[in-house]
C-alpha cells in the first residue's frame, strides 16, 4: 500500500500537476488573458504590500531558479567539474535558506495585510487568500527541510532527489522508488509544490507566465511625449510595473 501511495504521488501526480499548468495556461490564455493580471489593492497599506511583494518575488524567483538548476543539472555536470555533492548541498542549503527565509518574511507580510486589514480583506476572493496561504505553507516545509538537510550535508539526500526529478522528467516508471523511504517533510514539500502547479490556470498565480522581466533590464526612466495645444512637451517618467 505505501509503495502504491508513492508511485500514486511522486510517480504519477508529477505528470497530471505539469500536464494541467500547461494546457490549463493555454487556455486561459486564448478565453481570458485579460484575467491574467491580479488584482490590484497596492493603494491600501501600500508600504506594507511593496515591502513584502518585493522581499517575497526576490525570494522565490531564486528558489524557483535554485529548485530547476540543482534538480535537473545531470550529476555528471557538478562531477566533471569537480563540484562535490556535499558542496553543492551546502550551497543549496544556504543560498536557499536565505531566499527562503526573504520569501517566508515577504508572503507573511502580504498574508498578514490580507487578513488583518478590513477593507483589504472585503476586497480579497477566497481564492487570493487561499494561495498566499498554500505559498505560505509551502515556504514553512521548505525552510523546515533544512533541519533533516543539515544531517546529510555529503549530499547524498541530494543526489536522491535529483535521481527522481531527473527520472520523471526521462520517464523513468522507477523514478518514484528512488525517494520512497525519504522523510515525511520532504514528501510534503514535493506534493504541496506540484498542487501549486495545479492550481496556478485557475488562480492568480497565472501572472507568472506575464511577470515583466524586460522591465528589469531597461533603462529606469522613459521618456514620454505628449501634444498641449499644438506645442510638443517631453516628461521623464518612472515606470511602475506589477503589483501584489
Amino acid at each position: 500500500m505505501n509503495s502504491f501511495i508513492n508511485y500514486l504521488l511522486f510517480g504519477w501526480y508529477p505528470y497530471v500537476a505539469v500536464t494541467v499548468l500547461i494546457v490549463g495556461s493555454i487556455i486561459r490564455f486564448d478565453k481570458g488573458q485579460y484575467s491574467w493580471r491580479s488584482q490590484s489593492s497596492q493603494f491600501l497599506r501600500r508600504k506594507q504590500m511593496m515591502l513584502g511583494s518585493n522581499l517575497f518575488h526576490l525570494g522565490v524567483l531564486i528558489l524557483l531558479f535554485g529548485h530547476f538548476v540543482g534538480l535537473l543539472t545531470p550529476i555528471g555536470f557538478f562531477d566533471y567539474f569537480g563540484i562535490s555533492h556535499g558542496f553543492k548541498q551546502v550551497m543549496a542549503l544556504v543560498v536557499g535558506g536565505i531566499a527562503g527565509v526573504l520569501a517566508f518574511v515577504g508572503c507573511s507580510l502580504l498574508l498578514h495585510r490580507r487578513l488583518f486589514d478590513p477593507r483589504i480583506r472585503r476586497s480579497s476572493s477566497k481564492g487570493d487568500i487561499l494561495v498566499l496561504l498554500l505559498l505560505w505553507l509551502q515556504l514553512v516545509l521548505g525552510l523546515a527541510t533544512t533541519i533533516w538537510t543539515i544531517d546529510h550535508l555529503d549530499g547524498s539526500a541530494m543526489v536522491l532527489f535529483m535521481g527522481w526529478a531527473q527520472g520523471v522528467i526521462t520517464f523513468n516508471p522507477q523514478a518514484a522508488d528512488l525517494i520512497i523511504d525519504a522523510q515525511l517533510v520532504y514528501k510534503l514539500h514535493i506534493v504541496l509544490g506540484l498542487t501549486l502547479f495545479l492550481v496556478t490556470p485557475f488562480s492568480r498565480l497565472v501572472h507568472i507566465w506575464s511577470a515583466p522581466i524586460a522591465y528589469l533590464l531597461r533603462p529606469g526612466y522613459q521618456v514620454v511625449r505628449s501634444r498641449r495645444l499644438g506645442r510638443e512637451t517631453t516628461t521623464t517618467a518612472k515606470v511602475s510595473a506589477g503589483n501584489e
